[in-house]
């Protein structure tokens, strides 16, 4: 059968980013990621990216390394049709590493379409091929802040998301302020990553409003199990709030919807596959919460198979596929085309439509 899998492969896929990405967990210089090959028995390859985080959700490269190697047996000789069946097998083996899970997941799709000769955007529903991406201010100080709020504007990029958390409620106040200063018409996100307790998050937002600053969007405020202080944040902020972190798979996000405790949630591939981030979007549409997109810090290859997965079932309020801007190098050839703030599928005719350059 010319769908059948022949191989599953895996090497490193180390890039150097620009300049550290910070989060309330910690700061990254470097993507520590996984590059996976898929190649069907008609000589057909598709390609994952595995991108674990460990200042995020504790993953990492060694992790998802030893995940995959737990799973080849089961992915060689498998049909790629066969995908959902190949992703409950993956959950039921590695379902705590969700990064490997999402970079098979891929590359099986991947393979699968290119052999079939579909857009993966169109293999998602083809609702549309165009996206409006933000871009990210991670954490630092207040003037290195007001100095990437400016850089962000100049790529032609309006929406700004901003990572705060710190620790120091003032210094986070200021860095809002500043990007505001700099950027004033610019819709500002906030990213707590968990940094905070409610009453905190709470008075970030009460300072922000006292200077006439109001965010679009106040992303995972609380601690990833804080699910009251979460639905206090959702009650009383004033501000739409977004599980990230606490939702990580269906079943919690099923929790966020029963205890009211957000507005939107932030769905990533990289959290726990295509599946179950399906499974995820699916919760989300009956429990009437905006659906969001974003990643880790990721290549092309990952937030492009992100991209085809959001415009092809269309229907996301907030996009958050900025990572490739923050990378020194690109590994790879083909992916979304990016002009400022808007990313465009419509030339990707197989599959996601990214190859390594070899």
């Amino acid at each position: 059968m010319s769908t059948t899998i022949r191989s599953l492969n895996v090497e490193h896929l180390n890039i150097p980013l620009l300049s550290p990405f910070g989060i309330a967990g910690g700061t990254q210089d470097v993507a520590r990621n996984l590059l996976l090959t898929v190649e069907l028995a008609d000589g057909t390859r598709g390609y994952g990216e595995a991108a674990p985080f460990e200042a995020y959700n504790g993953e990492t490269q060694q992790a998802a390394l030893e995940a995959v190697g737990k799973v080849r047996s089961i992915i060689e000789g498998a049909d790629a049709r066969e995908w959902r069946l190949i992703a409950s097998k993956l959950k039921q083996i590695i379902g705590a590493v969700g990064s490997a899970r999402c970079g098979v997941e891929t590359a099986v799709l991947d393979a699968l379409t290119r052999h079939a000769r579909m857009p993966l955007w169109s293999f998602f529903g083809g609702v549309s091929t165009t996206l409006e991406t933000d871009m990210t201010v991670t954490t630092g100080s207040v003037e290195q802040a007001a100095a990437d709020a400016r850089a962000v504007l100049a790529r032609g990029i309006s929406t700004i998301k901003i990572k705060i958390g710190s620790g120091d409620l003032a210094h986070d106040v200021a860095r809002v302020r500043a990007i505001a200063e700099a950027a004033p018409a610019a819709p500002l996100m906030l990213d707590g990553n968990g940094g905070f307790s409610a009453d905190q998050a709470l008075q970030v937002t009460a300072a922000l409003e006292e200077h006439g600053i109001t965010p679009i969007l106040f992303e995972q405020p609380v601690r990833p199990n804080d699910f009251e202080g979460l639905r206090q944040m959702t009650m009383w902020s004033g501000v739409p709030i977004a599980a990230d972190e606490s939702a990580p798979n269906a079943r919690e996000v099923l929790r966020v919807a029963l205890e009211r405790a957000a507005h939107v949630v932030n769905i990533k591939l990289m959290k726990a596959g295509i599946v179950e981030a399906l499974d995820i979007a699916a919760v989300c549409r009956a429990a009437h919460m905006r659906l969001m997109i974003g990643g880790n810090i990721e290549s092309i290859l990952g937030m492009t198979a992100s991209a085809c997965f959001a415009a092809g079932q269309g229907g996301f309020h907030y996009v958050d596929l900025d990572t490739p801007m923050f990378m020194a190098e690109n590994p790879f050839d083909g992916g979304f085309v990016q002009t400022g703030a808007r990313l465009d599928l419509a030339y990707i005719k197989a599959g996601h439509g990214v190859t390594p350059k070899r």
